[in-house]
């Protein structure tokens, strides 16, 4: 063993110094130790006790004698594996304290105001990831933008991705006019395959955010993101803010529903790179790893071209896409 090693078992450096050096020095006194080792005399005989209460060494008459290291080891093994024990019970226990910490708030005034201004677009979407982390039912968006740009995705995408595996239920209303971008379409059609809800609108104004029908997020002034967000909390606006929602979502049109009645000349550009990758016999993992996206959702991409092309195998799928021109 090298010095440090024994800290593991919970031995501080001093205190293993010490087990060291009566293993070598049998019988060792306090002051003779401290002498040997220069380290401070109180420092000394504070370790020889706790070294003593552990049984890894003997007091004899002011003299310690060590214990046979096997004995050491096992003992401050089981000790530690019994702390280290206790520390996890505990930790995996600790769910409880929820209800000890919600108490706190119980009587008192929020810290929060019941609407806030939020300004500079970096702090808006700063509280959007926190609202989106901290999620825990159901997202609503309604979002009138006519197209994402790859950052955009890229900046999305994990925290969609999570929500959707935590199971937070995501509705989102998007302009028609995005089914005109294959970018912006391929990223929807994900979500979608991946549990979201997307409706598709002719028209809207309304920029909204909801998350677990507790907070509500729109902006300052629509036309002009640039003058701030406002975040709501007070459960009235947000109810109403919900209400709207719903009654956009009812007049909205399935994502899919959209994409089947949509030009079919083209594919949207992420399903187009899988298609060639397929064509040019790259491997699904390559494939993906190009992409950024999971293996299983690179297949779920093939397997929608594949219908598209009404193919049966990838070969065939390869010879219609050619026939198409799409290759």
């Amino acid at each position: 063993m090298t010095a440090g090693d024994v800290s593991v078992l919970g031995l501080s450096e001093v205190e293993e110094r010490l087990y060291r050096h009566c293993l070598r020095n049998p019988g060792a006194t306090a002051d003779g130790i401290h002498r040997h080792l220069d380290a401070p005399l109180s420092e000394v005989e504070s370790a020889l006790e706790r070294l003593v209460v552990l049984t890894v060494l003997v007091d004899a008459d002011g003299g310690y004698l060590p214990a046979p290291p096997e004995l050491v080891v096992d003992s401050l093994t089981d000790m530690r594996l019994k702390h280290l024990h206790e520390e996890m019970r505990a930790v995996t226990q600790a769910r409880h304290l929820v209800a000890s910490l919600r108490s706190e708030q119980e009587g008192t005034t929020p810290v929060a105001p019941a609407v806030e201004k939020i300004d500079g677009l970096g702090n808006i979407r700063s509280r959007i990831d926190g609202l989106a982390f901290f999620a825990r039912k159901e997202i609503l968006s309604v979002e009138p933008y006519t197209a994402l740009t790859q950052e955009n995705i890229q900046h999305a995408r994990p925290l969609d991705l999570r929500c959707i595996r935590r199971g937070v239920k995501i509705r989102s209303v998007v302009l028609s006019a995005t089914l005109e971008d294959s970018l912006t379409v391929g990223y929807l059609r994900e979500l979608a395959s991946l549990g979201a809800e997307i409706r598709v609108v002719e028209e809207m104004s309304a920029h909204i955010l909801v998350y677990d029908h507790r907070t509500a997020l729109t902006p300052v002034d629509p036309g002009d993101s640039s003058r701030g967000a406002l975040v709501a909390q007070e459960p009235g606006l947000v109810a109403s803010i919900v209400a709207l929602f719903e009654k956009i979502w009812s007049g909205g049109m399935d994502l899919e529903a959209c994409c089947a009645e949509a030009d079919t000349d083209r594919l949207p550009t992420l399903e187009q790179h899988v298609l060639e990758a397929m064509c040019q016999g790259t491997k699904d993992e390559i494939g993906a790893r190009d992409l950024g996206v999971s293996v299983r959702t690179y297949r779920r991409y093939v397997a929608n071209i594949l219908q598209i092309l009404d193919a049966s195998s990838r070969p065939q799928a390869a010879l219609l896409a050619r026939e198409r021109g799409w290759i």
